[in-house]
């Protein structure tokens, strides 16, 4: 292949996933504690449940955007060996990397003006952008150009459904997407969050789930009602320590689709959403409209 392929951590593929798709990841930083880690698809650094252990235990956890000097020092590489680079970045509407990866980009495209470097804002987070760079590691694996993969990741990206349903409010709280009385009174009515993507990748609140055994019906709904094609596509469910969860939302959905896959919630992710957050994304009508 004449390019490389990439992404980052955010997108909270497995090992597996990120094989079969043939991308290259790139790690992103979160710290706990006042040590900094660096997250890969195979968590060398920390594993999950030791992210989220800490996290119960109190820890509150932060995290960083890729800086400009790391996207230099993770393409240059490539462009000295005579490739092309493609990188898809986790929403601009939800973090600054791909502005950052702009001006690494603009530089070395000074440096090496024989060469090509394509970035693609995935408009996607986590599971979302893991969902649309599979889809894409396909197209590539069959050899597609360069120009024709950044076709497909534009074409794609706004078809990408994410629905998630958020179990720990006072994470939200913390992180001030919500009041401390609103996380109050929401614990006593055990009311999780809804949330969508609007077109931007930004993550926005469409509604509110009573009771744990609403989730599943509420998510089964929205799938039912956005998905494409579903019996020729792939979903992916994904959860954030609550495994039992994500099985029981992979049986509800996984008559609609042509296949489903489990993935879990990283760091860069589960800093801000917190323990026990479920969702399923899938080629579908992006409508963040409960």
């Amino acid at each position: 292949m004449k390019y490389v392929f990439m992404t980052d951590s955010s997108c909270d593929m497995s090992v597996k996933q990120v094989e079969e798709a043939g991308v290259k990841v790139l790690p992103m930083e979160f710290q706990i504690d006042d040590k900094y880690y660096q997250h890969y698809p195979d968590c060398r650094m920390m594993s999950l449940e030791e992210f989220y252990t800490a996290m119960k235990n109190g820890a509150m956890p932060k995290t960083t955007q890729i800086n400009y000097m790391s996207f230099k020092n993770y393409f240059e590489p490539y462009l000295k060996a005579g490739k092309d680079v493609l990188y898809t970045s986790i929403a601009s509407g939800l973090s600054g990397t791909y502005d950052t990866c702009m001006i690494a980009v603009k530089e070395l495209e000074e440096e090496y003006p024989q060469r090509k470097i394509v970035v693609v804002d995935s408009r996607c987070d986590s599971a979302g952008l893991g969902l649309l760079v599979y889809l894409a590691g396909r197209e590539y694996k069959k050899g597609v150009t360069i120009e024709e993969l950044e076709q497909f990741l534009v074409e794609t990206r706004d078809n990408i459904a994410h629905w998630f349903v958020v179990d720990d409010l006072d994470q939200l709280k913390r992180g001030g997407r919500i009041s401390a009385v609103s996380a109050t009174f929401g614990k006593a009515l055990q009311i999780k969050p809804l949330i969508s993507c609007d077109e931007t990748g930004k993550l926005v609140s469409v509604g509110k789930i009573r009771g744990k055994s609403n989730v599943t019906p509420t998510l089964e709904k929205y799938v039912k009602r956005d998905a494409i094609d579903p019996k020729k596509n792939i979903a992916f469910v994904a959860h954030a320590a609550n495994p039992e969860g994500a099985k029981e939302l992979k049986k509800a959905v996984k008559g609609i689709f042509k296949e489903v896959q489990i993935c879990e919630i990283g760091p860069v992710i589960g800093s801000h959403v917190g323990i026990g957050m479920l969702a399923v994304v899938f080629k579908g009508k992006r409508n963040p409209v409960s």
